[in-house]
């Protein structure tokens, strides 16, 4: 939340800096929002690494005390290349959103896994969707320049409660850990394990989905006739509805996965998506949109959480940074490449985004329940205790 917070109101800031003219101030946002994610998705596999070898917490905090010191000396620039140049080194040091995926799958046994990660992720979803609701607020009564120092506390809070309330697993958990015959990896041993590039390429493409509608949404609320006056308070609230949907959808993941295996949860949420932006594809008015925000958001939410805690269940706990920091670079290349391609899509169709978004869906479940097979739960049997997910793992554990 604490990133958001400030990060929306980026452009009004850099005007506030001195840069006058429109374009050169999208020039610079463009720059400045996308340098973090961009050398976030280089390093996240080496942070992760590192992080199996020396410990997760560390590693986090290590993070999000970079995020604190950058986040309160964007407060004090006077330039817009300040801002570029901090933001770059945000980019270098970032990397606690995959650690904390790892640090759940770490926490949770191997049958509340997809809980653990889905919780995580959920709250990850709440915070883009409050923090620029409570970033208006606090811009509005302190400036955007003190908003940097609120945003600043908030990381600050988090390294106190990773500090004080998180307990890594010790030096007897970690022995256990070197028995493993998998224990000692490499990015290509990872990558080779069963399934794990298809759940790469699962993350990549609903993160590429869900993050299409960014550029053209207001463009497209308009486009069904409402008065420029309503587009941004109809947009926000879809833009929120479908963050809340998408909570929900990861929330409540765990429950699907105890009826289907994680490829079947990820092929019904890319087919239940698909629907959804179809329904969005064929609005007469803004109200359809009111419908087809939420279905395709819950879908998103839960095909994600299934993803994660696919590739999950078949990396070595001793690998889990490593691993988990590839499923990162692969959804921050999709965070990064969707709004380019949905730009220019959009200039020539509104609707043409959207319809995109309905085929790489479709293409998705097709590839996702053929590749990775889609095995339904066994009928029980009386007088016979079924086995758990931990006698039967989601996915194949060999290499």
């Amino acid at each position: 939340m604490g990133f958001t917070l400030v990060m929306p109101f980026l452009p009004l800031y850099l005007h506030q800096l001195g840069v006058r003219d429109l374009g050169e101030v999208a020039m610079w946002s463009g720059l400045c929002l996308g340098v973090t994610p961009a050398l976030t998705a280089l390093l996240a596999p080496f942070w992760g690494r590192l992080a199996d070898r020396f410990g997760r917490k560390i590693m986090v905090e290590r993070s999000l005390v970079s995020f604190v010191l950058v986040m309160g000396a964007m407060g004090f620039v006077t330039r817009a290349w300040h801002v570029l140049a901090l933001r770059a080194i945000q980019g270098l040091f970032a990397g606690y959103g995959a650690l904390t995926l790892t640090m759940a799958a770490d926490s949770a046994p191997r049958d509340r896994m997809a809980q653990a990660i889905g919780t995580v992720q959920t709250a990850q979803r709440l915070g883009p969707a409050l923090g620029p609701v409570f970033g208006g607020i606090v811009a509005a009564l302190v400036g955007l320049r003190h908003t940097f120092l609120i945003a600043a506390a908030c990381y600050l809070i988090a390294v106190v409660l990773v500090f004080v309330m998180y307990h890594e697993p010790g030096r007897h958990a970690r022995a256990e850990r070197s028995d493993d015959p998998r224990s000692t990896v490499t990015f290509r041993n990872v990558l080779a394990f069963e399934n794990f590039l298809l759940m790469m390429a699962a993350i990549f493409g609903l993160q590429f989905v869900d993050r299409s509608f960014g550029p053209i949404l207001p463009l497209y609320v308009a486009e069904l006739g409402i008065s420029s006056a309503r587009i941004p308070l109809i947009s926000g609230m879809l833009f929120s509805i479908a963050a809340g949907a998408g909570a929900v959808g990861h929330h409540y993941c765990a429950a699907l996965m105890r009826r289907r295996s994680a490829t079947g949860v990820i092929t019904l949420a890319c087919a239940v998506a698909a629907a959804g932006a179809a329904w969005i594809v064929v609005a007469r008015d803004a109200r359809w949109l009111f419908v087809g925000a939420p279905v395709f958001g819950v879908a998103i939410g839960a095909g994600m959480t299934a993803a994660y805690t696919a590739a999950g269940s078949v990396i070595p706990a001793s690998a889990r940074g490593a691993g988990f920091g590839l499923l990162t670079t692969s959804s921050l290349i999709g965070l990064a490449l969707s709004p380019i391609v949905s730009g220019f899509l959009g200039a020539t169709s509104i609707r043409a985004v959207f319809a995109l978004d309905v085929v790489a869906l479709g293409a998705l479940a097709v590839v996702v329940h053929h590749v990775g097979g889609d095995e339904r739960p066994r009928p029980s049997t009386p007088g016979k205790v079924e086995p758990t997910i931990t006698e039967e793992p989601l996915l194949s554990e060999t290499v």
